[in-house]
């Protein structure tokens, strides 16, 4: 048993060798024929492949496969990384852009307030809002300030950019702001630069609707629009906001008013206008004779002769 053993792999190593030796020998055929350069050996070459490679396409598949997954895999990694990059980059410009909204109101609200020009006696008081009136068919806040601080009906409110409303409701440490949107609230407007007057109507929608316009076809979106003063409700020039055109096609105001961010705001301490009752310097009134002129007429002029009597 040994030595067929021993046979057995006397016989294996001539065979080993000689499948070697036939490798070679057909590698380095190939490589030689694939490295000569001659017209018939082309000629040969691509006969070959002709007749071979076609044949061989089942073959090639599972690696043409194995590739595109590996591309594909590598592909997909890289829109992930992509992906978490922007979604990094799109919180920051979030957290940037909300920082930037905040410090443009507070910014727009300062300027306002140094900006204002109003009536010297028209001075106003602060309040902070406590809460809002919770309800769809009423736009109203509370506010900690009332009768006790000199509040009374109809003064207006603004949040130092735009007007926010009028004071409805006058308690002994509270009072209630009764706003522009609520469907009862009608107040005087003018649309400049045309000079338009109007009439805000609140319709307890954020872009109330403006009515009553005489000329509508000068009133373009973009206009300002401002109290008028008519009918003393308001003092007059109070930014209201700018008039836009809504999807019902009605002329529309895009309040000033930051409704959302409703935290402060300035009650204006305002009085009836002076009204004029009797004539000034402007208006002189009539001219009246003169005390020289007369004491002269109650004299008369003595008649010539008149002493011979």
């Amino acid at each position: 048993m040994a030595r067929d053993r021993k046979v057995e792999a006397d016989f294996k190593r001539p065979v080993r060798r000689v499948l070697i030796a036939v490798m070679i020998f057909a590698l380095s055929a190939v490589f030689l024929i694939w490295r000569i350069d001659s017209p018939r050996v082309e000629r040969f070459r691509a006969a070959f492949i002709d007749r071979v490679v076609p044949n061989m396409d089942w073959a090639m598949v599972p690696v043409t496969k194995f590739v595109g997954m590996v591309e594909g895999f590598q592909s997909y990694a890289a829109l992930y990384d992509q992906n978490q990059e922007l979604r990094r980059e799109l919180q920051q410009m979030k957290a940037w852009k909300e920082a930037a909204v905040q410090l443009e109101q507070q910014n727009a609200k300062l300027l306002a307030q140094n900006q204002v020009r109003l009536d010297p006696k028209l001075t106003s008081v602060s309040g902070v809002v406590l809460a809002d009136s919770g309800s769809p068919f009423r736009q109203s806040v509370l506010l900690n300030v009332g009768s006790r601080d000199g509040i009374v009906d109809g003064w207006a409110t603004m949040d130092g950019l735009g007007l926010v409303g009028r004071i409805s409701g006058v308690g002994q440490t509270t009072s209630r702001v009764i706003l522009l949107t609520d469907a009862s609230s009608r107040i005087p407007v003018t649309i400049q630069p045309s000079g338009q007057k109007a009439m805000l109507v609140g319709d307890n929608s954020v872009a109330p609707p403006v009515e009553f316009l005489e000329a509508p076809e000068k009133v373009r979106p973009g206009d300002r629009v401002i109290s008028s003063g008519d009918g003393g409700v308001f003092p007059a020039g109070l930014l209201v906001g700018q008039v836009k055109l809504g999807t019902d096609q009605r002329l529309r105001v895009g309040l000033a008013a930051d409704y959302e961010r409703l935290n402060f705001l300035r009650v204006l301490r305002s009085h009836p206008a002076e009204q004029i009752s009797e004539a000034g310097w402007l208006i002189p009134p009539p001219s009246q004779p003169r005390a020289a002129d007369v004491s002269n007429e109650g004299l008369a002029p003595p008649e010539a002769g008149g002493g011979d009597g």
